[in-house]
């Protein structure tokens, strides 16, 4: 069974890619929880974030973003105690600020979903690579929407960090060609 070259690695990447990655996604709270996971990697692989995965669902509230939104100092600070997420300052205070704007979105478009495929015109964007070295890292759509985001107010939300999140929940179909996964979700 061919799959994408990046998948194979390790078993929680692998289960990731079969189930997951580039499925379409229009769940305001499974949009945000990646969101959030997507930032959270910068700097660091996305398998030390799949294996920190459950924490993040525990110590984040099965990302419940009303809850988030008013997590409190003394809140924050626990966290970042926290072992089974990434202790960093910088992207536990970025999730806090993050739903705070999730929330502002959801009342301007009805909902987070509405106004994150806004920028794909609400379908996936369906590329046909090769091999993973034709992937981009980003793209003029990853640009606008980093934009848009940090215009109204989200933390850690580069160009690079959105392109990552529109492949993780299906806005663009990433998998390679050869990838048993590519037809799958075309």
């Amino acid at each position: 069974m061919n799959r994408c070259e990046w998948a194979s690695s390790n078993p929680l990447e692998t289960k990731y890619h079969d189930d997951e990655w580039g499925v379409p996604v229009h769940d305001d709270r499974l949009l945000f929880e990646m969101l959030i996971l997507e930032g959270a990697q910068a700097g660091l692989s996305w398998v030390t974030i799949l294996k920190k995965r459950a924490g993040y669902l525990e110590a984040f509230d099965q990302f419940d973003i009303q809850k988030i939104a008013t997590y409190s100092d003394k809140k924050i600070a626990q966290l970042l105690e926290n072992p089974n997420i990434v202790r960093n300052k910088l992207k536990v205070n970025a999730t806090v600020v993050n739903a705070k704007c999730v929330l502002e979105i959801q009342q301007e478009y009805g909902s987070f979903d509405a106004y994150i495929w806004s920028f794909v015109n609400g379908k996936p964007i369906q590329n046909q690579w090769q091999q993973l070295s034709d992937v981009p890292s980003k793209t003029d759509v990853s640009d606008k929407m980093s934009k848009s985001l940090k215009k109204k107010g989200f933390k850690f939300i580069g160009s690079t960090t959105c392109y990552a999140f529109m492949q993780a929940v299906g806005m663009v179909n990433d998998h390679v060609v050869s990838c048993f996964r590519y037809s799958e979700i075309s």
